[in-house]
């Protein structure tokens, strides 16, 4: 999955920084803007900074302002405060989860079409739930890794 997701990352970030590079230089340079490859260039940004989350979620590197770990100092607290945590994003990201598959039913539903190229925004918009689903799955294995340490049964990480 490693592999996968370093690739799949790495592709799409060459494919934003190739759309922007191509933007600059038709519509700067040679002053002839390149018509709809903004739209375009919305669906891979958007995957991207998706797949950046989940990647982050499945790193377990996250951007964390864990003030009470600083009072609290043995591993065994440590180790509780990061159950509680992911309990708490568990709860926070199944709902937030469920607005994005009801989105996603809606924009299945409606099926809009971007204003210049006509490509479904749906393709855009099943992002929300596939990535959170994700990030929900990584969560939950990432809370049953901080349970088996606290019974003694996994190391900690």
């Amino acid at each position: 999955m490693d592999t996968f997701a370093k690739y799949l990352l790495t592709g799409l970030i060459c494919v934003v920084a190739l759309g922007q590079f191509v933007q600059v230089i038709t519509r700067y340079v040679l002053q002839i803007p390149v018509m709809g490859l903004e739209e375009t260039m919305l669906y891979p940004t958007l995957w991207l900074y998706i797949f950046g989350a989940v990647n982050a979620s499945r790193e377990d590197t996250h951007i964390r302002a864990n003030v009470l770990e600083i009072a609290i100092k043995s591993e065994r607290g440590h180790t509780i405060l990061a159950i509680i945590g992911e309990i708490i994003s568990l709860i926070v990201g199944l709902w937030l989860l469920s607005w994005a598959w009801d989105f996603t039913r809606y924009a299945w539903r409606v099926w809009k079409e971007s204003p210049t190229l006509y490509i479904p925004t749906f393709y855009s918009d099943v992002a929300l739930v596939v990535g959170l689903g994700l990030m929900m799955l990584y969560t939950a294995m990432h809370l049953v890794r901080h349970i088996n340490v606290l019974r003694g049964q996994g190391a900690a990480r």
